[in-house]
């Protein structure tokens, strides 16, 4: 059954995929596969009438519609956008059945397709063939697992990263009971090397978080120094590519050189954490972590009388934090990777048009007399500012372009984020402003649809236009 449905899918010619054709496909093929066994009677107790689901379920569509839409091009403000329809259609057809990724007795299919896409997402990071690593929730709880064995391996180290990487870590930190360390930033928004090399040199660091694609900034820490670094002073470096580690596909030929340079470093990470449900095509949530070590598997260990019987080969749930976990996120990735293999022509032909928006947008800003951009981007995340003198009216601006430019006939609307900047923050990149406020937004655009490389006009070209006219 599934290898039918790959098939079908990959002689497909490339057009728009309808998605209530593969919907329809999968949802039969289930049904089959189900009546395989033998018909029974479904329950009483569940049985509902046709006429109420109906009713309920349209009263859903239309409190659906009280959202943005993350889906469309003219969105550009978070890091949102649909998970490609073969992703639905092949996470749908398993949630039919709802196996559960703790156990081969639980998911013998859906254990070996996360199996499969682990070691392809492995080795687009260049690891060995030897490691230990799984799917998650979220980067969260990626995040989570990854300083939880930083702590069990040096349980009286801190744990540094830098001040623009995501606020999990801190956050996890609490969690566990351990110590972190904000490192500064430079002026690209990457981790300041003389400053984590200061704090090195007390010998209380255990591990280092690099990030690669700051959720704010989308900046790249400078991973290969800092491993260098680290190996010097004998700690470990776990590194956060949440949202850029799929970049490591195009990064040789379509970022900047020194970009590309840390993201070949990843390799030699200790740990790594991804999210496909970023720029993997994946709906949330999908996560994964992986270690160099795979001995640290011993503090994961613990004893289930009831869970692990069908197979001796190593069940997901001896090496997780988590417990139940869906094998339909673990389905979906593998059909998609089987469309968007891990390569640059596969998933890496929709990341480089996201690039290609961010540098283009970048270029526009440059030139633009009441536009600028704050700093230049490594990824697909574009921050900017309107022309002003001071922080208070570079707040006010800002914020009334954020609410202008979503007003309106949906069609008309376009959608961007802010970004909190202080004095020297804007300084460090050469903004001198009246300080009339602590702090002020700036304006940020996450451009991860592919379809922003050929919208990017349209945006700079209205948001350039609201802003002169605010500005008078």
């Amino acid at each position: 059954m599934n290898h039918k449905f790959t098939k079908e899918l990959t002689v497909a010619d490339k057009s728009d995929l309808r998605l209530t054709e593969l919907v329809h496909q999968v949802v039969t093929a289930i049904e089959s596969d189900k009546q395989s066994y033998g018909e029974f009677e479904t329950h009483p107790s569940v049985k509902i009438d046709q006429s109420r689901v109906s009713e309920v379920l349209k009263e859903l569509t239309d409190r659906l519609e009280n959202n943005f839409p993350y889906f469309h091009p003219s969105y550009a403000a978070q890091m949102l956008k649909s998970p490609h329809p073969v992703a639905i259609a092949a996470y749908l057809a398993t949630m039919m059945i709802n196996p559960n990724n703790h156990s081969i007795d639980a998911s013998p299919a859906t254990t070996q397709m996360e199996r499969e896409v682990l070691r392809q997402m492995a080795a687009m990071f260049e690891y060995p063939e030897e490691f230990l690593g799984h799917l998650t929730w979220s980067g969260t709880t990626a995040n989570l697992e990854a300083l939880w064995i930083a702590r069990e391996l040096q349980p009286s180290k801190k744990i540094a990263h830098s001040a623009d990487a995501h606020y999990t870590h801190s956050r996890m930190s609490e969690v566990l009971g351990t110590t972190n360390v904000s490192i500064a930033t430079e002026a690209d928004g990457r981790m300041s090397l003389d400053a984590l090399e200061k704090e090195l040199k007390t010998g209380e660091i255990g591990t280092i978080v690099a990030t690669m694609g700051t959720t704010g900034l989308g900046a790249v820490d400078p991973l290969a120094d800092i491993i260098n670094l680290a190996r010097t002073y004998n700690a470990r470096v776990h590194v956060d590519t949440a949202y850029g580690g799929f970049f490591k596909l195009i990064a040789a030929n379509h970022l900047d050189p020194e970009t590309a340079r840390h993201f070949a470093a990843l390799k030699d990470a200790d740990s790594i954490v991804v999210d496909p449900h970023k720029h993997g095509l994946q709906p949330y949530g999908s996560g994964a972590v992986f270690f160099k070590d795979i001995s640290i598997g011993k503090f994961y260990k613990h004893d289930s009388p009831y869970t692990y019987f069908i197979s001796d080969d190593l069940h997901f749930g001896e090496i997780q934090l988590e417990c139940s976990r869906a094998g339909a996120s673990a389905a979906a990735i593998w059909a998609t990777l089987q469309i968007f293999p891990l390569t640059e022509q596969g998933l890496g032909s929709v990341l480089i048009p996201t690039r290609n928006a961010a540098k283009n947008w970048y270029d526009l800003l440059i030139d633009s007399e009441v536009l600028q951009p704050y700093q230049k981007p490594e990824l697909d995340i574009l921050t900017y500012l309107p022309r002003v003198n001071s922080m208070a009216k570079l707040d006010e601006i800002s914020h009334e372009l954020l609410v202008q430019l979503g007003n309106g006939p949906r069609q008309q609307q376009m959608h961007i984020a802010t970004y909190v900047v202080k004095p020297n923050q804007l300084a460090q990149r050469g903004f001198v402003f009246e300080e009339d406020a602590k702090t002020a937004r700036i304006l940020r655009s996450v451009l991860m649809k592919p379809e922003h490389e050929t919208w990017v006009p349209k945006l700079h070209e209205r948001i350039e236009s609201l802003a002169a006219e605010l500005l008078g």
